[in-house]
């Protein structure tokens, strides 16, 4: 089989052009495919898609402990559910695709492409819910969602298609629905370890809460050009949606009063995320917790010593598998070795191993690390000593992802320093002072060409520190701008 040298590696450096470099990593690495025929509707490749699968992993198995059911709701909502809430469906309006006739039949009424799935879940809510004893209703499904971004795409940080979970629940009472919230935000901020991913927990300004939400929760990360992208949402929907959607109970004490409600989700835009933070320029660097192959062995064969280098490989793939570790062995004898090593560096797989003749009789083999590219002696049967490289690396990523977050929150205390700040093109995260006032946050985004407050740091209340970022007046509270995808 031919070797394409335009697929041996990353042409573009990180530093140079990250949008470019980010482009390269997602299509070398075969993490999608977007030469399809819509733009922002791309193909899922099976090595991005198998890292969506670790995903769900992790999160059904928070939601078996919060004791949340998996269900599938219809993908058309018809205009007339989405309209009984007008401030939720006013804020999908322009991203909504819709469907107006089947064959050459036009329809009586618009179906919308979910953009979510509020309006459709909570008209079975309605139908569900009578008594107390019906609460808490938690349920969740996987599924799809359309959004059509009028904005340039870039693959799973922001898609026209994605997947995603969306968590729904129902409670008797606000402080129940609050501690779910409590509880999803945790959540979140678990699969993060599992990422490697660092992110500040924030609570948006009123203007940028969800669409008929009491206040959103978002997990805000930032990657290596100083930008940040939202990743998981939680929102306290307080009695917004229960009330247009009539969801009542009758409580212990045979009164009828409407229930409290919480959604929150996570999408396939964490891969982008992995990506852009631990890729290099050599390609992907995927955190060990969620490599869908976490060690690949390479056998090097030369003419006449190939049956000891696979019996070597296949004994050290076994000792792996046993106690847990995705192993594969790449056996393709139509590829050079140094070509295989090219392609798991641009798949991002966390360790590289290499068996030749020389280290079977050495009774040894070598261990290359992803993330540093260190060269590892293993002495045959000491697969702990591999275990542990994978718990090493793990933990480099996480602290690398942490120091690289918090190394880029600028303090400024008056809107001198901001300026400042604001003109330096630093990238990252400002911690100002902001006084409340909704028409200083949008002259703000207006006058730094995008810079937004993204919040404020949930359940923990920071003091003031200085004047307002904007007016320079008295402040409030303390907020974090950022430059998002």
């Amino acid at each position: 089989m031919t070797q394409n040298a335009n697929d041996l590696g990353i042409t573009i450096k990180k530093e140079d052009n990250f949008s470019e470099w980010y482009l390269e990593v997602v299509r070398k690495g075969k993490f999608k495919d977007q030469r399809t025929p819509i733009k922002g509707l791309d193909v899922f490749m099976p090595w991005g898609y198998a890292l969506w699968e670790k995903i769900q992993e992790n999160i059904n198995l928070s939601l078996k402990k919060m004791d949340v059911k998996n269900m599938y709701f219809p993908l058309l909502i018809p205009e007339s559910l989405l309209k009984k809430e007008e401030e939720h469906f006013k804020g999908f309006t322009v991203e909504a695709a819709t469907v107006t006739e089947v064959g050459k039949t036009k329809l009586n009424e618009k179906l919308i492409i979910r953009p979510t799935s509020e309006t459709i879940m909570y008209h079975m809510f309605s139908q569900w819910i009578r008594s107390y004893r019906d609460l808490p209703l938690k349920i969740n499904q996987w599924c799809n969602v359309i959004r059509w971004e009028t904005k340039a795409t870039k693959p799973f940080i922001r898609d026209r298609e994605f997947l995603w979970q969306e968590g729904h629940t129902a409670h008797e009472t606000r402080e129940d629905a609050v501690e779910q919230v409590n509880n999803s935000v945790e959540m979140y901020s678990k699969l993060y370890e599992m990422l490697a991913l660092s992110a500040l927990e924030l609570q948006r300004t009123p203007a940028d809460t969800f669409a008929g939400a009491d206040y959103t929760v978002a997990l805000d990360t930032l990657v290596d050009d100083g930008k940040v992208f939202q990743g998981p949402g939680t929102h306290l929907l307080g009695q917004n949606f229960s009330k247009p959607f009539d969801v009542k109970f009758e409580n212990k004490n045979e009164k009828t009063e409407y229930v409290w409600q919480t959604s929150w989700g996570v999408s396939t835009r964490q891969i982008g995320g992995i990506l852009m933070q631990h890729g290099d320029n050599k390609g992907a660097v995927l955190p060990p917790q969620i490599a869908p192959i976490q060690v690949v062995i390479t056998p090097i064969i030369f003419k006449n010593k190939k049956e000891p280098v696979i019996k070597a490989s296949e004994k050290l793939l076994k000792q792996l598998e046993k106690i847990g570790i995705r192993t594969e062995i790449d056996q393709r004898e139509e590829y050079s070795s140094g070509f295989k090593f090219n392609e798991w560096e641009l798949k991002g797989v966390p360790i590289r191993i290499e068996i030749g003749p020389r280290d079977v009789e050495n009774s040894q083999t070598i261990a290359v690390r992803r993330d540093t590219g260190e060269k590892i002696t293993i002495k045959e049967n000491d697969s702990k000593h591999i275990e542990k490289i994978l718990d090493d690396i793990q933990n480099a990523l996480k602290t690398k992802a942490k120091n690289d977050l918090y190394d880029k929150i600028f303090n400024t205390k008056d809107k001198a320093e901001f300026d400042k700040i604001i003109k330096s093109k630093k990238g990252g995260f400002i911690r100002a002072n902001w006084c409340g006032n909704p028409v200083c946050e949008k002259k703000v985004k207006e006058d730094t060409n995008g810079v937004e407050i993204r919040g404020t740091l949930y359940n923990k209340k920071e003091k003031v520190f200085g004047t307002c970022l904007y007016c320079n007046k008295e402040a409030k509270e303390v907020v974090y701008l950022a430059k998002a995808y």
